[in-house]
């Protein structure tokens, strides 16, 4: 299916930029869709020039100001959710390390979401909208954490970006197998299956979009508008399943 609208970012040469503010489907959470090989071994680097996991994030003081960096990430790092045969190599792809506004209302260091580098700097000008508007974010930690288990990091409320597996339901890549994806506040805002299905129950709540809980995202609204800005479209306005976690380069 052909993008909404051009990814605008030239691949980053640099190891890293940083950023101030002052200035397809997900479905039931597949573990190994698409998957036909074994990650490269590597010895994760333990150096600031690559990406590297984290502990739990911190609450920061509430002026803090948003800030991101964008760093080259190797196999080692991508061990669970990167393998021979994916589309996109590690080279194309990238780690944006930034802080967030959390659900207790206080902004965090230490989110990581890896994506394709052409969308990266796109990516991060969405995310400072989200943190200017305070929109809240439950967690935002790599599939890798899970060990490329998208279905336990639905179960976590991750917000994720990158991982190499099929489209639910389909033997295609999932526009997350490109790093051209992202799946926002994933219990919030649930896979929600044509019959209404919804397949993380503690989730099920969400199914109604009537809610206002924080981190639900809603038709027209701020959040949507912030992803579209850069041509993204969303999955809640698909026809039949709907994922409204989902937004991706290609509207998929």
């Amino acid at each position: 299916m052909p993008a909404r609208g051009p990814l605008r970012s030239a691949a980053f040469a640099a190891v890293f930029i940083t950023v101030s503010a002052a200035a397809t489907g997900c479905g039931n959470g597949s573990d190994n869709g698409g998957k036909s090989g074994t990650a490269t071994p590597a010895t994760p680097p333990t150096a600031t020039g690559t990406a590297t996991g984290s502990a739990s994030p911190s609450a920061k003081p509430t002026n803090q100001k948003f800030a991101a960096q964008i760093k080259r990430v190797t196999a080692g790092d991508l061990k669970y959710s990167w393998h021979k045969g994916c589309p996109v190599a590690p080279s194309g792809l990238r780690m944006i390390q930034m802080n967030y506004w959390g659900m207790d209302h206080k902004p965090h260091d230490g989110g990581q979401l890896v994506v394709n580098a052409k969308a990266a700097g796109d990516l991060v000008t969405v995310f400072r909208k989200l943190y200017d508007m305070r929109y809240p974010i439950e967690r935002m930690e790599p599939v890798d954490k899970y060990k490329g288990s998208d279905f336990a990091s639905i179960e976590a409320g991750n917000t994720s970006a990158f991982n190499c597996r099929n489209a639910t339901g389909s033997s295609s890549f999932s526009q997350h197998a490109f790093g051209l994806a992202v799946d926002l506040n994933t219990c919030q805002n649930p896979y929600v299956y044509a019959d209404g299905h919804v397949a993380h129950k503690n989730c099920a709540k969400y199914a109604n979009r009537k809610n206002r809980d924080p981190g639900v995202i809603h038709a027209g609204d701020r959040v949507v508008k912030a992803f579209a800005s850069i041509g993204w479209g969303w999955g809640g306005e698909w026809s039949g399943a709907r994922d409204y976690q989902h937004f991706s380069s290609n509207g998929r």
